[in-house]
């Protein structure tokens, strides 16, 4: 039984591909043309899919490019729409996938609304908080009769002055801690204490509602500020007027002139008690807080609020100025207690979170060492440009206290921001250091 000789296969792929293109081909000679444009809209779906999102800048970034660089007179910029060989018939693709219609080329600002808007997003960055030393008490100074409730350093950092709740002004030498003086003349718990750097001048203020210019080469009173209606809670001096702001519970902070004793400005608003008051050079000169949960920022000029600032939810008893970083923080009660503020606006830049107290005081210095004293007598140690708390410890209240007699009323770094001093509700003052290395 002889079999057939198969057919070659070639003339049978040749017939079976002429009658698919005849079915498949609404044009027998165009045979495959297509196959250009088939791949300029997929490279235009392609553009759709992964740059849409990129193609509108922000209101911002357009602002600046459109006004970058000066252009050459006849130089006309090209419009980058779909890489470096794209051409119109992309361009209205990609408007036909987008729904959009084509824009002109015009401007450099509507060029880049395109693919052209593809800028380099800002990461965000973890800062890392500066490592600062540990710090321990040093030394724990005894001599008052009453709570410490205000200390000041001197400018020339050889003494300081403490106020109490025994209507006595002490001055202690600062390396020794030995009493040097003692001053008497308020009735009650002396609040407040400021030494001038320009003058040979004490202030201090009290709950007997004085205000007080102590002369300290005589070691005697020259001056008295009248006008407060109650307690005065505090006072602050202004680094380059001779101007002293003073604050109490009569929910004002009054401004006086150091010299003639005339009160300038009555500083109103707060509807509570101002418990903090503190000044520096740049606006705002005079900065408050009060027992109403507000921070007021204030033009010193006029007398009157540049800012109010409600983001405390209590009653805010302390405030401190860094003394270079054109900031602030304030202390009050409850969660969230302590917030940093970025001057002149009062901008609020975060929260020192993790100290659960009243916050009775607060310090900085020009390393970036923050420092909270609550009222239950925690103390904790923050890095200032991070809010990362890096020591929290203890007040110790000394033998012949009570338990609850461990609360921090008020603090003070010296002038080189290696002590802290504290004065507590046990009667002592207490001298902080950092460790040595």
């Amino acid at each position: 039984m002889s079999t057939a000789a198969l057919p070659p296969l070639e003339p049978l792929f040749n017939l079976n591909g002429k009658r698919t293109r005849s079915v498949f081909s609404s044009c027998p000679d165009a045979g495959f043309k297509d196959e250009e444009n088939s791949a300029r809209l997929r490279l235009a779906a392609k553009i759709y899919d992964e740059y849409r999102d990129f193609k509108e800048l922000p209101s911002a970034l357009l602002s600046q490019q459109g006004h970058v660089g000066p252009s050459r007179p006849k130089e006309q910029r090209k419009l980058i729409t779909a890489g470096a060989s794209a051409d119109a018939e992309t361009s209205r693709m990609i408007a036909k996938i987008d729904n959009t219609p084509v824009s002109q080329p015009s401007t450099f600002a509507s060029a880049s609304r395109l693919s052209q808007a593809l800028t380099l997003h800002k990461t965000t960055r973890t800062v890392k908080p500066t490592y600062h030393p540990p710090w321990k008490l040093v030394r724990v100074i005894s001599g008052h009769l009453g709570w410490v409730r205000s200390v000041a350093v001197e400018p020339g950092n050889q003494w300081f002055a403490t106020g109490a709740g025994d209507r006595v002004i002490k001055i202690w030498d600062l390396a020794s801690g030995e009493l040097k003086l003692s001053l008497t003349g308020h009735i009650s718990t002396v609040r407040g204490l400021a030494v001038s750097s320009r003058h040979p001048y004490l202030f201090s203020c009290g709950e007997d509602k004085m205000v007080k210019c102590w002369d300290l080469e005589a070691n005697k009173v020259i001056r008295h500020y009248h006008g407060h209606l109650s307690g005065v809670y505090s006072l602050s001096l202004h680094p380059t007027l001779d101007v002293l702001v003073t604050a109490g519970r009569d929910a004002s902070a009054r401004v006086w002139d150091m010299r003639t004793k005339a009160q300038i400005h009555v500083l109103s608003g707060h509807t509570g008690t101002v418990a903090d008051v503190k000044c520096q050079e740049s606006d705002p000169q005079v900065i408050t807080g009060s027992m109403d949960s507000t921070v007021r920022l204030w033009d010193l000029a006029a007398g009157k609020t540049m800012v109010t600032l409600t983001h405390h939810k209590k009653s805010i008893r302390s405030l401190a100025i860094h003394p270079t970083e054109y900031s602030f923080a304030s202390g009050s009660a409850g969660g969230n207690n302590i917030k940093k503020w970025k001057c002149p606006e009062g901008t609020f830049v975060f929260n020192f979170s993790g100290h659960n107290a009243i916050i009775n005081t607060l310090s900085v210095n020009a390393e970036g060492v923050f420092f909270s004293g609550g009222d239950n007598g925690t103390l904790t140690f923050w890095d200032y440009n991070t809010g990362t708390p890096f020591q929290n410890m203890d007040d110790v209240p000394q033998p012949g206290s009570l338990e609850a007699e461990a609360g921090v009323f008020c603090s003070t770094f010296d002038m080189t921001g290696t002590r802290l001093i504290t004065g507590g509700a046990d009667k002592t003052i207490k001298v902080y250091a950092e460790q040595s290395q």
